[in-house]
C-alpha cells in the first residue's frame, strides 16, 4: 500500500531549520505512523511532480536532502515571512492542512465582535496617546505589546502607582526593562520610542486592559492549551498547562525565563478542587469557540495554541491565539507521552486529509 506523502513547510536558512527538534520529531513520528513525511522551503518546489526535501541525517544531528515527489497534503509551518512566500499558495495549489490567518490586533477586534467569544476578551485599543491616556484612566494595569509578535517579545507591562507609573519590559533579544515615570508626558515619550524600535516589519501595537494574573507571588501566570483536530478531523483539547512567568517577569513566556507545571497543581491550590476543574472546563469551552470562529472566518485549521489568563478571582481571559503553536510547555512539565500525542495529531490529521482527498 502505497504511503501518504505529507511536506513541512518551513523556514530554511542553509541546511538549518528554526524548528529544528520539533521537525525532527515531526519526521519520526510520521514514519512510525506510516507516512512520508519531509521539511521543504518555498524555493524548493522543483516543477508541479516534485519537491526538494529535508528528512534527519544517520545521526540525527543535521539534514540530508532528496528529492522527493509532490506532497499529497502540505503543512504549513512557516513562522517567518519568506519573499518567495508570496502568491505560493495559488502558484501550487496544494491541499494544506491549516489556512493562513491575520495577525493578532485584527483577531483581537474580531474576537470581541464574536457573540460566542467577547464575554472572554479583555478591551483593546491601537496605540496612541489618545487611547493610552483613556486606558489609563479606566485600568490600573495595562500590557503594550506589538500586534504581530510572539515569544513574549517586545511586551511593556504598565501599572499606575501612588507615585507615577512603572514599567517592566522585555525586548525583541529578550533584555529585561525596569522604568518609572512621575508624568504622563515622560511617559508617553518613552513607550513612543519603545513603539518605534520594537516595531515588527509594519506592524502596530496594541494595549490591553492587563490582568492581575498573579496566582502566585510576583509571578504571571498564565495557561497555555492546545486544541488540535484528531485522526477523525475532529477538534479536541489535547491537553493544557500552567507557564509561570520568572520573578517580576511581565510575561510567563518560557523562552524568558518561566517554567511550566500542570494546571491542576497552580488552580487547585488557589481556588480549590471544584472551582479549579470549572476553570478548566471553561477553557476548554473557550477552546472549541475559537476554533469555530477562526474556521468561519479564515478556512480550515488544524490545530491552535491558546494562551489564557487566570485572573486572581478566578475569571478566565482569552489572551491571544497562535495558530502555529510551540508545544515545549508540555516537554517541560515531564509530559513527554501527552508531547509525542501533539506531535503526531498534525500528522493524524494531514492523513485524513489524504485519504478522504482521494474519496
Amino acid at each position: 500500500m502505497k504511503k501518504p506523502i505529507i511536506g513541512i513547510l518551513a523556514y530554511r536558512v542553509g541546511m538549518k531549520f528554526h524548528e529544528n527538534q520539533y521537525f525532527k520529531a515531526l519526521v519520526r513520528e510520521g514514519q512510525k505512523l506510516g507516512a512520508t513525511v519531509f521539511i521543504f522551503a518555498h524555493r524548493d518546489v522543483i516543477n508541479r511532480n516534485s519537491v526538494k526535501g529535508f528528512t534527519p541525517s544517520a545521526d540525527g544531528s543535521g539534514w540530508k536532502s532528496a528529492i522527493y515527489p509532490r506532497p499529497e497534503a502540505v503543512i504549513d509551518r512557516c513562522r517567518r515571512p519568506a519573499p518567495e512566500a508570496r502568491g505560493f499558495r495559488k502558484r501550487h495549489n496544494f491541499l494544506f492542512a491549516n489556512s493562513k490567518i491575520t495577525n493578532k490586533w485584527t483577531m483581537t477586534q474580531l474576537f470581541a465582535k464574536e457573540e460566542s467569544l467577547k464575554q472572554w476578551i479583555p478591551e483593546t485599543r491601537s496605540y496612541s496617546r489618545q487611547n493610552l491616556s483613556k486606558m489609563i484612566e479606566d485600568y490600573s494595569m495595562l500590557y503594550i505589546k506589538p500586534g504581530n509578535g510572539t515569544g513574549g517579545r517586545s511586551v511593556l507591562k504598565l501599572t499606575t502607582k501612588s507615585d507615577g507609573y512603572e514599567l517592566l519590559g522585555r525586548t525583541n533579544r529578550q533584555q529585561k526593562r525596569h522604568e518609572h515615570f512621575k508624568t504622563f508626558n515622560s511617559l508617553y515619550q518613552y513607550i513612543s520610542r519603545w513603539v518605534e524600535k520594537e516595531k515588527i516589519r509594519n506592524g502596530i501595537f496594541m494595549i490591553q486592559h492587563g490582568l492581575d494574573l498573579e496566582l502566585l507571588p510576583n509571578r504571571v501566570v498564565d495557561m497555555r492549551l492546545l486544541i488540535q483536530k484528531n485522526e477523525h478531523g475532529i477538534w479536541e483539547v489535547t491537553g493544557q498547562g500552567i507557564r509561570v512567568g520568572g520573578k517580576n517577569s511581565p510575561t510567563s513566556n518560557l523562552h524568558g525565563g518561566g517554567k511550566a507545571v500542570t494546571a491542576e497543581s497552580v488552580l487547585f491550590k488557589r481556588f480549590g478542587e471544584t472551582k479549579g476543574n470549572a476553570i478548566i472546563e471553561e477553557s476548554h469551552r473557550l477552546a472549541h469557540a475559537v476554533v469555530t470562529t477562526v474556521e468561519k472566518h479564515f478556512g480550515r485549521m488544524m490545530e491552535l495554541g491558546l494562551d489564557v489568563g487566570v485572573d486572581v478571582k478566578g475569571r478566565i481571559w482569552l489572551i491571544e491565539v497562535n495558530p502555529k503553536p510551540g508545544r515545549d510547555v508540555f516537554k517541560k512539565m515531564g509530559k513527554m507521552q501527552l508531547y509525542r500525542k501533539t506531535v503526531q495529531r498534525p500528522i493524524q490529521y494531514a492523513m485524513y486529509l489524504i485519504k478522504n482527498a482521494k474519496k
